[in-house]
């Protein structure tokens, strides 16, 4: 706390101005639902007509075959798969490049940047590694049975592919502010990466729409939401409807509001410090434990594996056969990695390198850990412990589902699966707030000022999260997180000549010795 207090002296700033101005807000928000009970009904209302327009909009659906796809999640997969070809399966080939990186063997410290590729990394999986990775699949296996699994894997492979082109492109056009601090995402390669094609007609536009989408979005689904899923796991974890906190859900925002800004408010150095400690943790703990149960469970292992590959290509499958269950899983990997989304470029554009091509390398580690690794050892506990076949279709509740998968084999873990479900919360928000405020800062200027304003809203709607269910904000703020694919992807087919060509520079380059290694530099 000393930190970040000195470094607001610094800005000439006074941490007691700021404290005044958080809590006015708070005390702004603890007084609406008072009034009459009706400010969550009040605000569902005037929202509702707005929120079901534009989510028609962005996830209209087509039928295939009497199976409903929404256009949406055919964009995104389309893009991965146009990307895999199109880096000739670099989604596969690249691992061994991405663990040098990751190892810091071509790092130097005197690249413009503020972040390790593995901090980088680490604040960018810590935004996608949340509660979809335990409900969202749980949902997906209990309406589409095991085959749903194998397509959620394909599509994350795939899906490693547009990540790679996003922060390939975040890196070569972002900004270095003259403190030093970096600016990036989507916003800045669309602006700037247009202009260099001779579109800045429609590249400057697309960036505006960009970054007022990322904002909106990231107060609903990438706070609001997050507070309000880690408020109900702790009411979960401590008592269920018994529990002393059951109608406290102010005291948990404030306080999980209060701990956020104590991160986010030294930038994304802090948060980096953070999610590069806190994801780690949080990855091999779910690891172990979901390792645990499935072992455990291991007489159900060949079992689970043969249906998740038998079951994908059935065409009784349990959800309009193998096309529907295709979807399901198609679009579990697109909701919980992002890829296509171009959020995640905002935080790799930090990195510290003199190559934007490395950051790319390191992006394709962000599906895979994210869908291929934790995605699928959810489904492997569910399905290796209380699923049966024939619950197909029964579209079970979510994470009640997989601590139920948990608590069958290891009747104690209520409590820590809770407590992990918390930290993934708590981590997007802390990624999600940066995001935002790249956003926020491209729309109104770089400036401290803006910043902590941001900041201070940023929180406020987090303490809200838990104490209201404002369901139409949410609907609306998750409809403008996937609106922002439209330009992003976009972007990335004008620009893809453009990252081919600095793709295919650094690989001749790296072959022919030109890059090396620390240790081939020391010889």
């Amino acid at each position: 706390m000393k930190h970040y207090i000195e470094q607001l002296r610094r800005e000439h700033l006074r941490p007691t101005v700021l404290l005044k101005s958080f809590l006015g807000m708070l005390m702004l928000i603890f007084s609406l639902p008072a009034a009459a009970g009706g400010f969550d009904a009040s605000i569902n209302a005037a929202m509702k007509p707005i929120t079901e327009a534009v989510a028609g909009f962005i996830f209209f659906e087509v039928s295939i075959f009497g199976n409903q796809l929404p256009l949406i999640i055919l964009w995104l997969i389309g893009a991965a798969v146009f990307f895999t070809f199109y880096f000739n399966f670099l989604n596969l080939r690249g691992f061994r490049h991405a663990f040098h990186l990751l190892r810091g063997d071509y790092s130097n410290p005197n690249h413009s940047g503020e972040l390790s590729h593995f901090q980088a990394l680490a604040t960018a999986v810590s935004g996608t590694v949340g509660i979809g990775n335990m409900a969202g699949v749980a949902i997906v296996i209990s309406i589409g049975g095991p085959g749903a699994t194998f397509w959620l894997i394909v599509a994350g492979l795939l899906g490693m592919s547009t990540k790679f082109a996003e922060c390939v492109a975040g890196v070569k056009y972002r900004k270095v502010n003259p403190d030093g601090s970096i600016s990036g995402g989507p916003m800045y390669y669309l602006e700037l990466g247009l202009k260099q094609r001779n579109l800045a007609w429609l590249g400057k536009p697309m960036a505006y729409f960009y970054a007022l989408s990322i904002v909106i979005g990231c107060l609903g689904i990438g706070n609001m939401f997050q507070s309000n899923q880690a408020y109900q796991q702790f009411v979960f974890a401590t008592g269920g409807s018994s529990s002393f906190f059951i109608d406290k859900g102010w005291l948990f925002g404030i306080v999980l509001a209060v701990i956020v800004a104590v991160v986010i408010i030294g930038g994304i150095k802090s948060i980096a410090r953070v999610t590069s400690k806190l994801v780690p943790f949080m990855a091999i703990a779910y690891f172990f434990g979901a390792l645990l149960v499935i072992l455990l469970n291991a007489d159900r292992l060949p079992w689970a594996l043969t249906a998740i590959v038998t079951e994908a290509f059935s065409p009784n499958a349990a959800t309009g056969g193998m096309l529907g269950v295709m979807i399901l899983g198609f679009q579990r990997a697109a909701f919980s990695n992002e890829a296509g989304l171009g959020s995640a470029a905002i935080a790799h554009s930090a990195v510290r390198t003199g190559e934007p091509v490395t950051e790319g390398y390191v992006a394709l580690m962000e599906p895979f850990i994210d869908t291929v690794v934790i995605c699928t050892l959810t489904a492997l506990v569910i399905l290796t412990t209380i699923y049966e076949p024939g619950m197909a279709g029964e579209g079970m509740q979510g994470i009640e589902l997989t601590s139920q998968a948990f608590s069958s084999t290891l009747s104690w873990s209520t409590v820590p699966v809770s407590f992990i479900a918390i930290l993934f919360a708590f981590s997007t928000m802390l990624s999600w707030s940066y995001y935002g405020l790249k956003g926020w800062t491209y729309l109104l200027g770089e400036s401290r000022k803006t910043e902590i304003i941001f900041k201070i809203i940023f929180c406020a709607f987090g303490a809200l999260g838990s104490m209201i269910q404002l369901d139409a904000v949410l609907d609306f703020s998750d409809a403008m997180i996937f609106v922002i694919a439209l330009p992003n992807i976009l972007g990335l087919y004008i620009l893809a000549p453009i990252i081919k060509q600095e793709f295919n520079s650094y690989q001749s380059r790296l072959h022919n010795g030109d890059i090396k290694s620390l240790r081939e530099q020391n010889g």
